[in-house]
């Protein structure tokens, strides 16, 4: 039996479309054991549509504590979802240094004032080669500072299907080997199915770079809607064994811990 959990998901608190507890009883439904609310935080910029206000963080953080402490069916953990910034390391560390986390996803969604999500516009006219170097480059930046318990979408600068001219191996051997250094886990995230990519991240082509470097994994939505709650982890699931992973990352008070699946 599969311990299954999904830490990355987004309610109303940021740019998801329901309240958290519509997530509880999908997830209660698709037989999670636990999950977690990542809202996005985005710091040093003024607040998107998509990010949290940081104003409402500790509304936010009592809101979930209140929903564990009386949901007895599933276990819910309490987490974000902030924006690596490069030469930011020690702010982000102090503002999250207190926080009453159960795990901090890592997540590099811009690149300069854009964020590579945005459209296809930001690719046009670039060197994809150089975007997707810089763009490794910036994640294994976000790996190195210490400050995060799981890197999110690891390679979402493939969402709108562009290909680097060569091989992109090593890249992500070099993220896997930083990824092993600082004891980093990095997620499966299924949500890619959902977007222009239509596949997981990161690429399932490099899966075994990360079981090789043995770098711990979790299995995540990245949901934005109660219905994608467990979406495609099953496929993923399977994915994972048939590389050879055999433990699943599990998080409270933002310590680590590794369950057999």
């Amino acid at each position: 039996m599969i311990y299954r959990t999904d830490y990355h998901m987004h309610s109303s608190f940021s740019d998801g479309r329901s309240a958290p507890e519509d997530y509880i009883a999908a997830a209660l439904l698709s037989g999670m054991n636990e999950i977690g609310f990542s809202e996005h935080l985005t710091l040093f910029r003024e607040p998107e549509h998509w990010n949290m206000d940081p104003i409402k963080l500790p509304l936010y953080l009592d809101y979930i504590s209140k929903l564990a402490d009386n949901q007895s069916g599933i276990k819910i953990r309490t987490g974000l979802e902030v924006d690596y910034f490069p030469g930011r390391d020690e702010d982000i560390r102090l503002f999250l240094k207190d926080l009453p986390l159960d795990y901090i996803i890592g997540s590099v969604h811009y690149q300069g004032d854009t964020t590579v999500d945005s459209g296809t516009d930001f690719y046009e006219g670039k060197d994809i080669d150089r975007l997707f170097e810089d763009y490794f480059d910036t994640v294994c930046a976000a790996v190195s500072s210490g400050i995060f318990s799981i890197i999110g979408h690891c390679d979402l600068i493939r969402i709108f299907g562009y290909k680097p001219s060569s091989d992109p191996e090593p890249l992500y051997r070099k993220l896997a080997r930083t990824m092993k250094i600082y004891d980093v886990a990095f997620e499966v995230n299924t949500n890619g199915r959902n977007r222009p990519l239509a596949d997981f991240y990161p690429d399932r082509r490099f899966l075994n770079v990360f079981r090789e470097e043995n770098v711990p994994v979790c299995v995540n939505s990245d949901a934005h809607m109660p219905a994608r709650v467990g979406q495609y982890f099953d496929e993923a699931y399977e994915l994972l064994r048939y590389i050879g992973f055999t433990e699943m990352a599990v998080f409270e008070k933002r310590i680590r811990k590794m369950v057999h699946f």
